[in-house]
């Protein structure tokens, strides 16, 4: 069966879960052709990502005066079709109050329809409740293949009216969260007649990538990964380091990543007087993340929103206790047997988690990880959870 997946932006260093999922339902038998809009290469660090890249068809590549004019001749050509579609268009585009942005969606999913008829696609799942879910949306309408997507969340959970989620939820064959907290937010927003096409299917990590863990180290170091923006709460941890390092002066960060809020975070660290404690690494990649989780003794994640983390899932995987915020999906994965849940936001519960890490017996620790690990091994294989989508798809 042929069928295509739509990303605004992809490959990115932060959706190798997308690639992962893919793959997977290639390894059911899917032939998948790949759609974005745009591509992130310039930030590409694996070899894997540079190989999807090349094999992904972005949109917005082609000639835009093109895109605009095939556009035009679907008009003509479907009036029908199109004025349905324009009609959804501007009704989206009223709720975002951007009317002329989801005229520039309209155009792409013109191309969309246009290529999905020429390939043969039959069913089109998009990846988030932004931009690709309404363009998969505006292109069934145009006469394109059944359709379906994925949230994620924060941000589809941030603006739900805008993003016209219930509409996209009552017009799709099935819609995915990745977390039971996100099918809950998804019901928020759609008819009670809708909410059985409503599904769970966890994002997925690589059994065979995570062979026996590396030993736990006894020193005391974390590992934080991600964006460095605000809903992170990176800030926030480095002032709990700050204080954690009073009593421990031992201890260990390294944060992974890079974003615009790099200049305050190195800022602090100065200002602290952290540098003894606290390493900037960058964007890795996959290879490099694994080591530094095999150097860490835990993972931490200080976010303020989150959707339901590959960075915890990953950190389990390899066998490492993980303290994070008691935020969406997190305490589905994060439980007393595999980690600490604290309050977003607070810096001293963060301080007081690292402490009681630091005090924990390393044989109570090493249990923590094995339980971390199996549990996510269980309810996060990416073949299992692409097996489900591969039926839903397949069933719709």
């Amino acid at each position: 069966m042929k069928i295509a997946y739509l990303v605004n932006t992809y490959p990115r260093p932060s959706h190798t879960f997308i690639r992962r999922e893919i793959q997977a339902l290639e390894r059911l038998g899917f032939e998948v052709h790949r759609f974005a809009m745009r591509s992130d290469r310039r930030n590409l660090k694996d070899a894997e990502d540079k190989a999807e890249d090349e094999i992904t068809e972005h949109v917005l590549e082609r000639n835009r005066l093109t895109l605009l004019l095939s556009a035009l001749l679907w008009l003509l050509r479907h009036p029908l079709r199109s004025v349905a579609a324009l009609d959804c268009t501007l009704r989206m585009g009223a709720r975002a109050r951007l009317r002329l942005k989801h005229l520039f969606y309209f155009v792409e999913a013109v191309e969309i329809t246009r290529r999905c008829a020429e390939l043969g696609i039959r069913h089109l799942h998009a990846h988030f409740g932004t931009n690709s879910s309404t363009v998969a949306c505006l292109a069934h309408i145009l006469g394109g293949p059944r359709w379906s997507y994925t949230v994620h969340g924060p941000e589809e959970f941030d603006a739900p009216r805008a993003l016209s989620l219930g509409e996209k939820s009552s017009r799709a064959a099935f819609s995915v969260a990745v977390s039971s907290y996100g099918r809950s937010q998804l019901c928020r927003w759609t008819p009670v007649e809708i909410w059985p096409r409503l599904k769970v299917i966890h994002c997925g990590i690589e059994p065979a990538h995570f062979p026996t863990p590396a030993p736990l180290p006894e020193k005391l170091r974390l590992v934080a990964i991600g964006r460095f923006s605000e809903q992170k709460g990176f800030p926030l941890l480095i002032q709990a380091v700050a204080q954690a390092a009073r009593q421990h002066p031992g201890l260990r960060l390294t944060l992974v990543g890079d974003g615009e809020l790099r200049g305050e975070i190195e800022a602090m660290i100065e200002e602290l007087t952290l540098r003894r404690h606290v390493t900037l690494t960058g964007w890795l990649d996959e290879t490099q993340i694994k080591t530094e989780l095999d150097e860490a003794q835990a993972l931490i994640l200080p976010s303020f929103a989150e959707g339901l983390p590959m960075v915890v899932m990953e950190a389990m995987a390899a066998g490492r206790p993980v303290i994070a915020t008691s935020i969406a999906g997190i305490p589905e994965l994060v439980t007393a047997e595999t980690g600490w849940l604290v309050p977003a936001g607070d810096v001293q519960a963060l301080a007081d988690a690292i402490d009681t890490l630091a005090e924990t017996p390393h044989a109570r620790l090493l249990r923590m990880g094995q339980a971390a690990r199996a549990r996510v091994l269980i309810r996060h294989d990416v073949d299992r959870e692409a097996a489900k989508l591969a039926q839903l798809i397949r069933s719709a």
